[in-house]
């Protein structure tokens, strides 16, 4: 397993966080990838097979707290043949989970266990105990039972069960990070939350004194020097990720410099924050899951203009929005913006450029 790239993909819940949680403490090389229902488990699991072709080196896909269709169980197990056609085992699947949903699929293929009696946190780390070098801290154990009391509901365990309450909505209302464009920090940040939640799970009324620190613990993670508002440090934190995604998330429009997010949100402050930092912009767009698009620019050109264009939208000049028709929802960054580029290159070919005068 040391010589093995490990690609984690799990739910979006309490549950499905604490699966890479407890996999925080192998010595392996880890990528977390995570996912909800639908057509975005299998984009996830596609980017999860293009980053092993790329990589070419052997890899385990660990999937948890997550019931693939017979479809999907279908594709995926065809998929790690041919990868593994070239090299003998250069590939390894496993799937941990406890939704009876899944039941078809866990009958037919080897590499899908089921275990309806665990929460998927308490699998995965019986499995890991059992299969993976394990670095375990005293405290695992004891939050692994937080986590299957709250998840399979068990009320007849009080302490447990009213603790994982607060965990679950510590995760739940975590909004601060796009988990599309920024799905490293995202996850970083929401299982760092998690074991700062576990230093508390022992003291007195432990659920009160974690649902009073949540707004500390969040703040603690984006604060680097002076303290600030959670708005504020979280702002700062996402313009600086913003930037650092410069080169692959810049889109031109009749000759303006634009910067395209997905999933964001917060466009007034987020945006008009970015476009200080980065003044050679002249716009920033975000695109909401469902196609709605804010738009924010600062004096360079009239966004009102670009959101009619785009999507018979509009608004003032420097903030504006509209919503585009058609629009795809995707999981994977690449994909919404080779939605928005072929539609900038129809708009384009209508005569004429953008002049903020026009506003006036």
């Amino acid at each position: 397993m040391k010589n093995r790239e490990v690609h984690h993909l799990s739910h979006i819940d309490l549950d499905g966080y604490s699966c890479q949680l407890v996999m925080k403490f192998t010595p392996y090389t880890i990528t977390n990838y995570n996912a909800n229902y639908g057509a975005e488990v299998k984009q996830k699991l596609e980017m999860i097979l293009d980053n092993i072709r790329k990589n070419k080196k052997n890899a385990l896909i660990l999937i948890s707290d997550l019931n693939l269709t017979a479809d999907e169980s279908r594709w995926l197990n065809n998929e790690v043949i041919k990868l593994n056609q070239a090299k003998k085992d250069s590939v390894i699947l496993t799937l941990l989970d406890h939704h009876g949903s899944g039941e078809e699929s866990a009958k037919k293929y080897k590499w899908y266990y089921l275990d309806v009696e665990r929460c998927a946190t308490k699998i995965v780390y019986d499995y890991v105990k059992e299969n993976f070098e394990f670095n375990e801290p005293e405290w695992l154990e004891k939050f692994v039972d937080v986590v299957n009391a709250v998840d399979l509901w068990k009320l007849d365990e009080v302490e447990n069960f009213e603790y994982g309450k607060v965990c679950m909505r510590l995760i739940n209302e975590t909004r601060e990070l796009s988990r599309v464009m920024f799905a490293k920090e995202d996850s970083d940040y929401k299982i760092s939350l998690l074991i700062e939640a576990s230093k508390y799970q022992n003291e007195e009324n432990a659920p009160i004194l974690l649902d009073c620190k949540i707004h500390k613990l969040k703040k603690q993670f984006f604060q680097i020097d002076e303290d600030n508002t959670l708005d504020n440090l979280a702002t700062k934190y996402v313009v600086e990720l913003l930037g650092s995604k410069r080169k692959t998330n810049t889109i031109y429009y009749k000759g303006y410099k634009g910067y395209l997010s997905y999933g964001v949100g917060n466009t007034s402050i987020i945006g008009n924050g970015f476009l200080l930092a980065y003044p050679e912009y002249d716009f920033i767009v975000d695109i909401s899951f469902r196609g709605a698009m804010s738009l924010r620019a600062n004096f360079k050109v009239s966004v009102a203009l670009i959101a009619k264009e785009w999507a018979n939208g509009g608004g003032h000049p420097n903030a504006s929005g509209g919503r585009i028709m058609g629009f795809k929802e995707q999981y994977r960054y690449e994909k919404v913006k080779q939605q928005i580029e072929l539609l900038i290159n129809d708009k384009e070919s209508v005569a004429g450029v953008l002049d903020y005068k026009r506003e006036d």
